[in-house]
């Protein structure tokens, strides 16, 4: 799906050059509160600063997550290199900031989304097997 076709399933949208706002389908929204932006690769970004996932967004619309994606972007293999303390420090805290949001979304009641939830896990029990194994 290309960003145009997305729009056209949403209200009150605003914006240009590859960013804009709309009210958020997911919630009874009054004013914009998503976000979408197209990269230039065709892939879709949105956030909704309400608080709902991505998946209630996309389910409201009638869509699934590959439609955000312009083509299966492939299986690639993991790519080990040498990381320095700050970026493995960095990685860590993006996964625990993962895993953190998900408690918070599973306290309120909200839906998570469990197997990116799983990947910050076994990346953070990767980190400190290495760590431990060192």
């Amino acid at each position: 799906m290309d960003v145009d076709a997305l729009l056209s399933r949403l209200e009150g949208v605003r914006g240009r050059n590859g960013a804009w706002s709309a009210r958020c389908p997911a919630h009874a929204d009054r004013s914009p509160s998503l976000s979408v932006k197209a990269l230039d690769d065709g892939r879709i970004l949105m956030h909704c600063f309400g608080g709902c996932g991505t998946d209630a967004v996309l389910g409201a619309l009638g869509l699934a997550m590959t439609d955000l994606f312009p083509q299966r972007l492939g299986d690639f293999a993991p790519r080990r290199g040498v990381f320095s303390a700050s970026d493995a420090l960095r990685g860590l805290a993006l996964e625990s900031s993962v895993v953190a949001l998900a408690a918070v979304d599973i306290a309120e009641g909200r839906n998570v989304d469990s197997r990116r939830v799983a990947v910050a896990a076994g990346r953070i029990a990767t980190a400190l097997e290495f760590v431990h194994g060192a």
